[in-house]
């Protein structure tokens, strides 16, 4: 679908957003330099004509995100989470985008249903509602099993969201292209890396069988975690564009007047969201990176319940340990360390000046300490560390896009909930424990044990390796120098060695 057909679509996004009056509205709220505000304006208006009109009845930002389509209802939802960053007004407007959209008729949601399940409606479910909630890509339908009476909530996708999805992103593929092109420094944020990675991300979503899993696997892993619940998926009556699972009751997470009401301390429960987030990342390397209110419930025993889990964050052990690193260094304000952690992952180019590097860091951490959070611009604080990236040759790193998004989002929910939130000080129980257990001597000796058991599993196999090593060796012509003869059978005998090491060492530790 990629062609010169995108080029409309960019036109009538910013022509949509003109003509809704979000242009203004958006540049205003998140205090946009005047250079782009009037290049902005400058592009948009003689083409406002050719904009979506869109819902009349909504907010300009929400009415044109709505016309625009379903890629840019998520960026929507993002922003729904950022009040410190878009204002008030306008994350509330924005979170009409999580969960309260135009559903689509209940009649098609059921043939949809009995066309992927293979089972008539009727006979698997002895209720089946018009739909609760609408998002983006799917609506929820409230339902009862007709075998055992289960309440259940039924995911149907919505109709044609592929292509409606394929469709924007092949044209947010073009505007990376002319990013790039008009500003050859922006290659090092990686515009197209970072919107194939999306597309990744999207295309995942738009699977139900995989969020099946996804859920299934996320509830084992915080199967143990207090005060959080994972609704149980039905496997049987999961398909592609169809999922069922438990129905979960709750107050949203993002009412809170209804919170308050029913006697929830939201000051606990914000910092609790943060400290789940941090522990699924990095205990786990599994979290769920969609966390925004419309994907959360508070249950009358104030336990938080999670649902959606068409977007889920994987990170290896070693990103795992340099994030902690990051974290725990701005948490000891140590921002020397913090930059040394970042050279030392590659973070950043290694002819940049470490000091430097570390005194920049400094101006983006020390606003945060010791300062009432609702002083805080986390605006300005973003708009500084885009500047501290760009002067220190920092190129976007994708496999880290999900968790600084979720991180971002998280956050957010967290302030909504409890405005004065000191994430620094909630984060230190999480990060120093997770420090404690994975980094220093006993982390090395439990590396060491895990590499040890890898080469015991190629024991039976080093024999017939040594032999035709030396085999090849006793063959004409010459054998090379003396050293190259020995050193891949000391390298074999070295490895059974450890192998033998890793079998004891996993039997003690």
């Amino acid at each position: 679908m990629r062609g010169p057909h995108n080029i409309w679509r960019l036109i009538r996004t910013g022509a949509t957003l003109e003509r809704t009056g979000a242009m203004g509205v958006v540049l205003e709220a998140m205090n946009a330099p005047p250079r782009l505000r009037v290049v902005a304006r400058v592009l948009g208006w003689p083409f406002r004509w050719l904009g979506v009109k869109g819902d009349v009845t909504l907010p300009p930002a929400t009415r044109a995100l709505t016309a625009l389509g379903p890629a840019y209802i998520k960026f929507g939802q993002v922003l729904s989470t950022r009040p410190d960053v878009v204002g008030d007004e306008l994350a509330d407007q924005m979170r009409y985008l999580q969960d309260k959209l135009p559903p689509f008729s209940t009649a098609i949601a059921k043939r949809m249903v009995e066309e992927d399940l293979q089972l008539p409606v009727d006979e698997v479910f002895s209720e089946f509602s018009d739909a609760v909630a609408a998002a983006s890509i799917a609506q929820v339908h409230r339902a009862r099993l007709a075998g055992d009476g289960r309440e259940v909530a039924v995911k149907v996708l919505r109709p044609g969201i592929d292509r409606a999805f394929r469709r924007d992103i092949d044209a947010f593929y073009l505007a990376a292209a002319i990013i790039e092109w008009l500003s050859p420094a922006s290659r090092r944020l990686r515009p197209r890396e970072v919107i194939a990675h999306f597309e990744g991300v999207v295309m995942g979503e738009l699977d139900l069988r995989l969020e099946t899993a996804a859920a299934s696997e996320f509830a084992a892993n915080t199967a143990q975690d207090g005060g959080f619940r994972v609704p149980e998926p039905v496997w049987e009556l999961s398909a592609r564009q169809v999922m069922t699972m438990a129905w979960a009751e709750g107050l949203p997470i993002g009412d809170n007047a209804a919170l308050d009401a029913a006697g929830i301390d939201r000051a606990a429960l914000g910092e609790r969201v943060l400290r789940l987030f941090l522990s699924h990342a990095l205990r786990d390397g599994y979290f769920h990176a969609d966390m925004h209110q419309g994907n959360m419930k508070v249950a009358p025993n104030g336990d938080i319940i999670a649902y959606d889990f068409g977007i889920m964050g994987r990170i290896d052990e070693y990103t795992r340990r340099v994030y902690a690193e990051i974290l725990y260094g701005f948490i000891r304000k140590d921002y020397r360390r913090v930059a040394e952690v970042h050279f030392e992952a590659g973070y950043v180019p290694p002819d940049r000046d470490v000091d430097e590097f570390a005194r920049a860091l400094r101006v983006v951490g020390e606003p945060i300490f010791g300062m009432d959070a609702t002083r805080i611009s986390m605006a300005r604080l973003l708009a500084y560390l885009f500047e501290v990236t760009e002067r220190f040759g920092m190129e976007t790193r994708t496999e880290l896009i999900l968790l600084q998004r979720t991180m971002v989002v998280v956050e957010g929910v967290a302030r909504s909930l409890h405005p004065h939130i000191n994430i620094w000080q909630v984060a230190r129980p999480t990060v120093e424990g997770y420090i404690r257990e994975n980094v220093g001597p006993r982390a090395v000796v439990r590396d060491l044990a895990r590499t040890a058991r890898v080469l015991a599993r190629f024991g039976p196999k080093l024999p017939r390796l040594v032999e035709a090593q030396l085999m090849r060796q006793a063959e004409p012509p010459a054998p090379p120098p003396a050293l190259r003869q020995v050193s891949p059978l000391l390298w074999m005998l070295t490895g059974a060695a450890i192998a033998a090491a890793g079998i004891w060492l996993g039997t003690t530790l």
